[in-house]
């Protein structure tokens, strides 16, 4: 990864000899000025020196600037009404090749070639990067900013398609700059330090992430897969320290090959600024095939996963007086959420545990945004092909489980038969594959 990055560099300096010797002595010189340079450079080692100059420059400029920087990108390098309906009018007409690149080249934003000479720069992609997690904060604010988005996001699509990306596992081989960065991103169950990653790359444990040629030792997604026996439905004892130390049996068998189930328990993507680019999907079949290759024995691919917008979705219903899902007793035991230490009574535990359960259930399967499901873990999994296979009453306990999801986890599970099938039904008609024991939580 290193060797593409110091290529790309010293073509730079190359190209920084070539620069007009205004530009590397005028330190005023705007970002606007050095832009438009970069749209019209055609030389490779030029372009190269100027995408350079262009990083630096943006990389110093403070938030408000930056902002200023996204409404010049608006205003100067957007494509020109006029222009799109002329062209589109001209090949209404005559629809040959040459009115067809006219249109073509109308409607493309000026600023995808500026993103896309930018990326030429050494670091250049990182800043890309960083450019669009600064721009999705101001989206909210600044609407007119999501065309800018729109166009960074269909180029970095390209750049970061699958064929680009390598899959490596992670274990205490890797480098120690890639280890803390794990710990770093870790998204989904927090990592506290160098012990908690010892545990996850245990012998019983396996960790693979994807990386970009352009990327130096920045992984883009990971994924923490448990080996274990049966299906697994608490995640606090599946990250806990094992019992005993023995590797083997009574009958002198290892035990670290006793397990039939191997468990995504946690993926965690690194880089903000590629939100909204899936690499998940990739990945979990990817690893499928590796660990099947490793270990013959595995017979269920599952998650264990969390359900971040319960909690979120219930509190919504409830102040819905007129919802069916609820009688007023369930309202008036439905209110014990409200102190978090319930999850530690165990005859409160007792009383909610079936309508808690059967209300996610309901809301897993029932609620939805547009034709997909209203959760985002949910549309993932099911996207890719899985079902729900069971819910995990109290299956993460911590603070965030529990005011999250009220400590429930759920199980996707991958059948490497049908999980085309699966996805196209999904895809194609908003069905969701379920099994025979989450079916009868929905009765």
């Amino acid at each position: 990864m290193k060797k593409f990055s110091q290529w790309v560099s010293s073509i730079a300096e190359a190209g920084r000899e070539f620069l007009p010797l205004r530009n590397r002595q005028d330190k005023k010189q705007t970002l606007s000025a050095l832009c438009h340079q970069l749209c019209t450079s055609k030389g490779e080692a030029m372009g190269t020196a100027i995408a350079h100059e262009v990083v630096q420059a943006y990389q110093a400029l403070t938030d408000q600037e930056q902002l200023d920087f996204f409404n010049l990108l608006y205003k100067e390098f957007s494509p020109e009404p006029k222009d799109i309906l002329a062209c589109a009018e001209a090949f209404k007409q005559n629809t040959n090749m040459e009115t067809y690149r006219a249109l073509y080249h109308a409607v493309e934003a000026p600023r995808q070639r500026l993103f896309s000479r930018i990326n030429m720069a050494p670091n250049g992609t990182e800043a890309l990067i960083s450019m669009r997690t600064q721009l999705l904060t101001l989206l909210d604010q600044q609407p007119h900013l999501a065309g800018i988005d729109y166009d960074l996001k269909h180029l970095m699509i390209s750049w970061f398609n699958r064929g680009f990306l390598t899959l490596e596992q992670i274990n205490w081989r890797t480098p120690a700059q890639i280890l803390e960065k794990l710990i770093e991103y870790e998204a989904v169950h927090e990592m506290t330090g160098w012990d908690d990653l010892r545990r996850r790359l245990a012998e019983d444990r396996r960790c693979f992430a994807f990386f970009h040629p352009a990327l130096d030792d920045e992984p883009l997604i990971f994924v923490e897969v448990a080996l274990v026996k049966g299906m697994a439905g608490n995640v606090q004892a599946l990250l806990a320290e094992p019992d005993s130390v023995e590797t083997s049996d009574t009958n002198g068998n290892d035990k670290n090959n006793d397990f039939d189930t191997a468990i995504f328990y946690s993926i965690s993507n690194c880089q903000e600024g590629l939100k909204g680019i899936s690499f998940g999907n990739f990945l979990i079949k990817q690893v499928v095939l590796e660990l099947r290759s490793e270990f013959p024995q595995l017979k269920q691919f599952a998650t264990l996963s969390p359900i971040p917008g319960f909690r979120k979705w219930l509190k919504k219903e409830l102040e819905n007086a007129d919802s069916a899902l609820f009688s007023e007793e369930d309202r008036q035991n439905l209110q014990l959420l409200d102190a978090s230490s319930w999850v530690e009574d165990t005859a409160q535990c007792e009383l909610l545990q079936p309508l808690l359960t059967r209300l996610c259930a309901h809301y897993l399967f029932n609620a939805k945004r547009g034709q997909k499901p209203l959760d985002p873990v949910a549309r993932f999994h099911l996207g890719n092909g899985a079902r729900i296979a069971r819910l995990n009453w109290l299956g993460d306990t911590s603070p965030n489980g529990v005011k999250q999801s009220a400590g429930l986890l759920v199980n996707y599970a991958y059948d490497l038969k049908s999980v085309e099938e699966n996805h196209e039904a999904f895809v194609n008609a908003g069905q969701i594959d379920i099994s025979p024991e989450f079916q009868k939580l929905l009765k």
